[in-house]
């Protein structure tokens, strides 16, 4: 099958890469939830890059794509670490391909977020189990940071990701804030956090401030079951920290696996949200231009739209930046 190559006519990486790297030395960083996406190629990635010989090499890609996505953005999620303990040799790997001022965002580790392991065939033995390891403070510690440690100065976020909870998980929305509270407590400062939940009952003022004490984040969050971002942005005490989050990743009321469905392989925008991307613009308005908060960072995920990297050109235009 003929690959497409690097084509500047359908896509202007370069103009993409200069407006948001304008946004980032006004504390705005925007990029997306991973990078290994072939659907991408010919926007932001040039095949002949990962071609020898004739034959595209799709190892090849995925071990040095970062390299090339680095050239327009200045901040990646690195939602991998969500399913492991980063190691120190995956971590050197992908600092390796980065300049100095780039951000990587990580997802932290369901081993400690996870209250019960989710059926699915990676957790083995463990799936439906009760997770032993849930906020351990200590684990997330040695196990997570540990690896970080000599990627501190260019970390973003560590984010804290939590499935929905189930009434026999905590039976209120203040069981959940009480232990969180006391979890956050026990973390190492130096580190910005941010909390994602998937509870809208949990968004309440108990819960905003808890994160406030700390000084973490609520990330902001588009998801199937989650009131729309433009209201969690509405709420008031959302503001919670010195920075901000948000991630964009499904349509309220959509699955996930319905998105996946109909957008894959993600070569293209399938169905606009002009909301969505007005609330994104608003946050980089309100950072950049207002200065009212800190730095944000704001992370577009293919599944919303069906592809990130013209999902972020419609709300830089929305947001004149």
């Amino acid at each position: 099958m003929e690959l497409p190559l690097f084509d500047t006519r359908q896509f202007d990486r370069d103009e993409l890469a200069r407006r948001v790297q304008r946004l980032a030395m006004r504390g705005v960083f925007i990029g997306t939830s991973s990078w290994k996406y072939p659907g991408w190629r010919g926007k932001l990635y040039d095949t002949s890059r990962y071609t020898a010989k004739g034959r595209y090499s799709e190892t090849r890609f995925e071990r040095h794509c970062l390299e090339e996505y680095a050239g327009v953005f200045k901040t990646v999620c690195v939602d991998a670490a969500y399913y492991r303990f980063p190691e120190t040799r995956f971590i050197d790997t992908i600092a390796a391909q980065v300049p100095g001022d780039f951000q990587f965002t990580f997802k932290v580790s369901d081993e400690i977020t996870a209250k019960r392991f989710a059926n699915l065939p990676r957790h083995g033995v463990r799936a439906g189990q009760v997770n032993e390891h849930f906020l351990n403070a200590e684990l997330f510690c040695t196990a997570f940071l540990g690896s970080l440690e000599r990627l501190r100065d260019r970390t973003g976020v560590l984010i804290f990701e939590f499935a929905r909870f189930h009434p026999d998980d905590f039976q209120r929305g203040r069981d959940f804030v009480e232990v969180l509270d006391g979890f956050l407590g026990k973390l190492p400062k130096g580190w910005r956090y941010g909390v994602e939940i998937r509870n809208p009952g949990f968004l309440q003022p108990e819960y905003f401030g808890a994160l406030a004490r700390h000084n973490v984040t609520h990330v902001f969050n588009s998801w199937a079951a989650m009131p729309p971002i433009q209201e969690q942005w509405a709420l008031p005490e959302s503001r919670t920290a010195d920075f901000c989050a948000a991630r964009l990743l499904l349509k309220p009321g959509r699955k996930y696996q319905e998105a996946v469905d109909a957008f894959s392989p993600y070569d293209r925008i399938h169905e606009p949200l002009p909301v969505v991307r007005e609330t994104a613009a608003g946050m980089i308005r309100e950072v950049a231009t207002n200065g009212k908060t800190g730095k944000a960072f704001i992370y577009v995920n293919n599944r919303l739209e069906g592809n990130a990297l013209e999902t972020i050109k419609a709300i830089l235009d929305a947001a004149e930046a």
